[in-house]
């Protein structure tokens, strides 16, 4: 089942509560990109929500018109567990519809102007491609 408007982009009502929290408990580095770059439609305009429900996950930051997906991962994500679950988890959210980009700690931290630039150049190369199919 592909993301839509119709179906709420794919969200899950039975993760809120779990998402709330998360909201309410974000690390440093998910507290920065929301406020140097993603909060107030800051990212070129387009609107970016805090641990969002999708399928059976947790977006960290999701965009529902770019259909994009930003992970903020700490160096658990590194552990041979946590890959195999991250590639499991992308292609599902990928087979809906979804771009997904990923962030480390260090690099939100330690770089979020690169972050931001890297942001947008994605949101770039998105309008430019759907520019064309219009």
């Amino acid at each position: 089942m592909e993301a839509e408007k119709s179906n709420r982009h794919l969200y899950n009502p039975i993760l809120q509560p779990y998402a709330r929290k998360l909201r309410n408990k974000g690390t440093k580095a998910e507290a920065c990109l929301w406020k140097y770059a993603l909060r107030a439609a800051q990212m070129k305009g387009y609107e970016f929500r805090r641990q969002r429900p999708v399928l059976w996950y947790i977006a960290d930051f999701m965009c529902f018109e770019l259909k994009l997906i930003i992970e903020v991962d700490g160096g658990y994500h590194l552990l041979d567990e946590m890959i195999e679950r991250d590639r499991v988890r992308e292609q599902a959210l990928s087979d809906a519809g979804f771009s997904l980009l990923r962030f480390t700690n260090e690099e939100v931290l330690h770089g979020i102007i690169s972050v931001r630039k890297q942001i947008e150049y994605w949101i770039e190369a998105w309008e430019e491609a759907n520019s064309k199919k219009s």
